[in-house]
């Protein structure tokens, strides 16, 4: 077994009892990196240099007992759209093609502080941009179940670094399931924690209000130890939350006896895939088998979920997309005439189709006389979204249903149809529309051999009840490594 198939936690353990050494670790990720980018294309940068570096110095904090956190000298892969110091940062747009950061993402720098080795940074859609890691500037990546499928998105570069077992683990951003699907598609698990329990600081912002950073790994014991470790206040985060706990591997049991889980009616209607159904049931089954109160209920607003989403997703990222204007940094046109002209042919030579249609579409709402009938009324809808999971909440512990209405679509095929791809995302955008947070994992695969993803679904802050639910869900199977994964 290589040491790339081993998670996050066990190779911490190794390097801990000097089984292994933090080199050894990283020179391992670099060569499945180097074996395996060429059909895959997770990655848009890699820093082999600068890995093997920190790898010395943290080895010699590991020997010195002042590096003590499980995940000291565990190799990580980070999206490419939170800022590193140093280290080009890119969105997988052109028009940050040359952007390097003076300052680190205060998620990553919580990272290092605990000995994180930093491998490189992941590809994604356009800036967050999409639901299959389509719309990057340095191409598609590749699913590793089956090269000819997308690895969802926008984390599908993390997602599908982890399923290919080029690092144990990686950070992923999660706007409206950007860290759920993608995981549900390349059969890993995935966190999007309740808004504000970790810093925004330095991740490039597409949808403020809805934006979360999070965990991918290969199980729930590596996203609840990489959440513990990521998650803090933050001054310099307006939306971060001083949270009285940062305790989530405590949840880490075995045991759902007496939990109440709701099954939303609403989820399990047209357009859900058959397989992904029978696999979701069979899972709240063998919860049920461990003692879990389990029942159906109806969850009311779901369909007004993906045009409210959309809106004001749309919305923030015009007006967060502003200030790439080839000024001050990242591409600028080589022929203009005046400023304006400069600004118009950098943003149009520098911005993808789909983040050109999100940000037409998020100017055409917010302008004067349509603001009132767009916008004010998707975040009236946000807001009774919000209440319909409250009232959920007064009754069940947690919610379950898919992660997806389908298993990972080939590749072309969601492109041709935006309006397909935003479906897509149907089961994932209410829980960021409500701050909630959210679990997606492997729960089988379908006919064609691609993954299954179960999602649960818990209240604002109670983070370990998802993990409860998943770490005894998880008990149940054996993890099914990806075919790149040998």
């Amino acid at each position: 077994m290589s040491l790339m198939s081993l998670t996050a936690v066990e190779l911490g353990k190794k390097i801990r009892a000097k089984e292994v050494s933090v080199a050894e670790a990283t020179q391992a990720a670099l060569d499945a990196i180097a074996a395996k980018e060429s059909s895959i294309n997770s990655f848009v940068t890699v820093d082999a240099k600068g890995a093997l570096e920190r790898a010395a110095k943290i080895q010699a904090g590991i020997d010195d007992g002042s590096l003590t956190s499980p995940l000291a000298g565990v190799p990580v892969a980070i999206k490419d759209n939170m800022c590193t110091k140093g280290m080009l940062t890119t969105c997988s747009s052109k028009i940050l093609g040359n952007f390097i950061p003076t300052y680190t993402s205060e998620a990553v720098v919580n990272l290092e502080k605990a000995g994180a080795v930093i491998l490189g940074k992941t590809n994604m859609d356009e800036f967050a941009m999409g639901s299959t890691t389509e719309t990057s500037a340095y191409g598609p990546t590749k699913n590793p179940w089956n090269t000819e499928h997308v690895p969802g998105g926008s984390s599908g570069g993390s997602c599908a670094a982890v399923a290919a077992e080029e690092c144990p683990y990686a950070l992923g951003s999660d706007t409206g399931g950007s860290i759920r699907q993608p995981s549900s598609f390349c059969g890993v698990t995935g966190i999007k924690p309740t808004y504000g329990t970790v810093s925004r600081y330095g991740l490039i912002a597409y949808g403020s209000s809805l934006d979360q950073i999070g965990p991918v790994a290969k199980d729930v014991t590596d996203c609840a130890t990489v959440l513990e470790t990521i998650a803090s206040h933050d001054k310099k985060d307006s939306t971060s939350v001083k949270r009285d706990s940062y305790d989530f591997t405590s949840a880490l049991k075995d045991d759902v006896k007496g939990m109440k889980i709701g099954i939303p009616r609403d989820y399990f209607g047209d357009g859900l895939d058959a397989e992904v159904r029978d696999a979701v049931m069979a899972a709240a089954k063998e919860l049920e088998k461990k003692g879990a109160i389990v029942e159906e209920f109806d969850l009311s607003l779901v369909e007004y979920a993906i045009p409210a989403y959309y809106v004001i997703a749309c919305a923030e990222a015009s007006s967060n997309l502003a200030r790439f204007d080839g000024v001050k940094y990242g591409y600028r046109t080589e022929e203009f005439n005046g400023l304006h002209n400069m600004y118009k042919k950098s943003r149009s030579e520098g911005f993808g189709t789909e983040v050109k249609r999100r940000i037409m579409l998020g100017s055409f709402v917010l302008s004067s006389g349509y603001y009132d009938a767009y916008y004010l009324k998707a975040l009236r809808t946000k807001a009774l979204i919000k209440q319909a999971f409250d009232k959920a909440f007064e009754k069940y512990d947690v919610i379950l249903g898919p992660a997806a209405p389908t298993t990972a679509p080939r590749i072309g095929d969601s492109l041709s149809d935006p309006i397909k791809m935003y479906l897509g995302d149907i089961y994932t955008i209410s829980v960021n529309l409500a701050g909630l947070p959210g679990i997606s994992l492997p729960c089988g695969t379908d006919s064609k051999g691609l993954p299954i993803g179960l999602q649960l679904i818990g209240n604002c802050f109670e983070e370990k009840k998802i993990i409860r639910a998943a770490y005894a869900f998880e008990q149940t199977r054996d993890y099914v490594h990806s075919p790149m994964a040998d």
